[in-house]
């Protein structure tokens, strides 16, 4: 029974390497309209792709849950759940973006001309989660919150990006099939990861109002946005977080 936590932990693993798998599946029809606008048809995978990371911090979610209700917590399964992260949740969320970059550049007249180098903004993300979530093994100062942005929130903001795309949600795919706003959101993410900004975290210890308001306030939030907005509901998400973690900060510490 103590293993349950770190088999929870490599089903979480898995999720990630089916992430990366379908997201390497490519399969985009391309078509110029009279008007001389671009319609892009995204592989239907890249939504599984999409699926599988939100199934991959479904899990994360329940090892760390299991762990401690069988006080099974050991330094073997903190590793371990680094290292399942920083695939689930860095390396997939990078290739996400890489894919959606190599769209992007395809719908461009001239994509073909473009250099290789304009793909590397894609491995900011990788990198960032792997220095984020090293960071938090060693450190035990923030046990009340977390010190930037958690990868699995960074991942699976990136996982809605392919969902907003596929569906054109709102007729913001040509915007987010777009390299300029791709590098921003790479970037943004990136920073918010590796940054020191107190963020809640949402492991209650009591369930009482005091103590708890900006996780009971964040988590009412969250559901409103996503009834009202569905997968866009990831960016109103993120900037809710951010602005109710500064709005709470003394509660942080």
């Amino acid at each position: 029974m103590k293993q349950l936590a770190n088999l929870f932990t490599l089903l979480n693993l898995c999720f990630g390497c089916a992430a990366l798998v379908f997201t390497l599946q490519t399969g985009e029809t391309i078509v110029n309209l009279e008007s001389g606008e671009w319609k892009i048809y995204f592989p239907e995978k890249i939504t599984w792709a999409a699926i599988c990371i939100f199934f991959a911090a479904t899990v994360d979610f329940f090892d760390g849950f299991i762990a401690r209700l069988l006080k099974a917590d050991s330094e073997m399964g903190k590793q371990l759940d680094s290292l399942a992260d920083v695939v689930s949740f860095g390396v997939a969320p990078g290739a996400i973006v890489y894919q959606l970059l190599r769209i992007s550049m395809a719908a461009d007249p001239s994509g073909m001309d473009q250099s290789n180098m304009y793909f590397l903004p894609a491995l900011v993300l990788p990198v960032a989660a792997a220095w984020r979530l090293a960071r938090f093994n060693i450190d035990s100062s923030s046990l009340h919150h977390f010190k930037g942005l958690p990868a699995p929130a960074a991942g699976l903001l990136i996982a809605t990006l392919p969902m907003i795309s596929f569906y054109n949600l709102f007729n913001l795919q040509a915007m987010l099939v777009n390299k300029w706003m791709l590098y921003g959101i790479a970037c943004v993410i990136a920073f918010l990861m590796v940054s020191s900004i107190p963020l809640i975290n949402l492991k209650f210890k009591n369930y009482h109002w005091k103590g708890n308001i900006s996780r009971y306030l964040l988590i009412i939030l969250s559901l409103v946005s996503v009834l009202l907005l569905g997968w866009l509901s990831g960016f109103v998400i993120l900037i809710t977080y951010i602005l109710v973690s500064l709005l709470f900060k003394k509660e942080l510490q």
